[in-house]
């Protein structure tokens, strides 16, 4: 069986991280979503509710070969215990490139068996990361076309400044 993992930190689940799992699921037999435990990093929601609003966007898209788990200490050794080949990172500019490169090179040293594949976004979503959405929705912008309709409301309610 062919397993990958797509981490990421999923602080709040977007349409880009649906079209990069929703490829990724067409080419693997299973992927993990991988969120990450950081103490040292703050999120709007925590790596529970983050799980859970994946959880509930791979239900409504029909993801029957895709699961969520937490990642807790190095990538490398997580895809090791998990029977991992691949980790998939989803990109949208060069910027991105640069830091997720370094990131393959130290996976690939500290688990040599581990690859990484590349898949660039859709170019509707080539602007859209989750810190753009928690701007938006900070100013009480809409948010609608920037993530998934069964979490749109869990979004809103957490990051939306009401007038």
């Amino acid at each position: 069986m062919r397993t990958a993992i797509c981490p990421g930190s999923f602080d709040p689940v977007t349409i880009g991280h649906l079209d990069i799992i929703s490829r990724a699921s067409r080419l693997f037999d299973r992927i993990i979503v991988g969120v990450p435990v950081n103490p040292a990093k703050h999120f709007s929601f925590s790596v529970e509710e983050r799980m859970e609003l994946l959880r509930r966007v791979i239900e409504a898209e029909g993801l029957q070969n895709v699961e969520v788990d937490r990642v807790e200490g190095l990538l490398a050794d997580y895809a090791k215990r998990r029977g991992a080949m691949v980790i998939i990172k989803g990109l949208r500019a060069m910027s991105d490139f640069e830091y997720e490169f370094q990131q393959a090179l130290t996976n690939k040293k500290l688990n040599p068996e581990l690859e990484t594949m590349f898949l660039s976004t859709s170019a509707e979503n080539m602007f859209l990361s989750s810190s753009m959405v928690k701007q938006v929705a900070g100013f009480g912008g809409d948010i609608s076309h920037f993530v998934p309709p069964c979490i749109l409301d869990t979004i809103k309610d957490r990051l939306c400044k009401r007038p």
